[in-house]
């Protein structure tokens, strides 16, 4: 993996959380910036790393601030579909799910990464990991269902 995708992938994780496009890019920015400042290099293996960063910094943005709303629509991260309707609800089941759901959602089916360097973020083992995701997509087909 290049650091591009890396840089994108951890830019997505971030908005994810807090919603917020500049705040987002801070987040990376500073992600990425304490990263080099303590290892010097980049090797796909420190994906984990990079994660274990991005989380922390999100937690702390948290801690210091409410997390704005995105707007409905004219969002840089919004993208573009052919069935808004289909948008909205997937959007609005998503929000339905907890924290900790979204975000294993996220890195797993959005970022695509593997498994192990999500335990490794995350700090729990693959079993843990398959059954919160298993969990995860139930919930999430669930509220599909009840808002079809």
């Amino acid at each position: 993996m290049d650091l591009e995708k890396a840089y994108d992938k951890i830019y997505r994780y971030a908005y994810f959380r807090v919603k917020n496009v500049t705040v987002a890019e801070d987040i990376t920015q500073e992600t990425f910036l304490r990263f080099f400042a303590k290892s010097g290099t980049f090797h796909e293996y420190d994906m984990k790393y990079l994660y274990t960063i991005a989380r922390n910094l999100c937690i702390d943005e948290y801690r210091r601030v409410k997390p704005e709303e995105l707007p409905e629509e004219g969002s840089e991260a919004e993208t573009a579909t052919d069935f808004p309707e289909e948008s909205i609800i997937v959007r609005e089941a998503l929000e339905r799910l907890t924290d900790e759901d979204r975000e294993i959602l996220l890195l797993r089916y959005v970022n695509d990464e593997p498994v192990g360097t999500i335990c490794k973020a995350l700090g729990i083992s693959r079993f843990a990991l398959y059954r919160k995701i298993k969990n995860a997509e139930e919930e999430l087909k669930k509220n599909l269902k009840e808002d079809e």
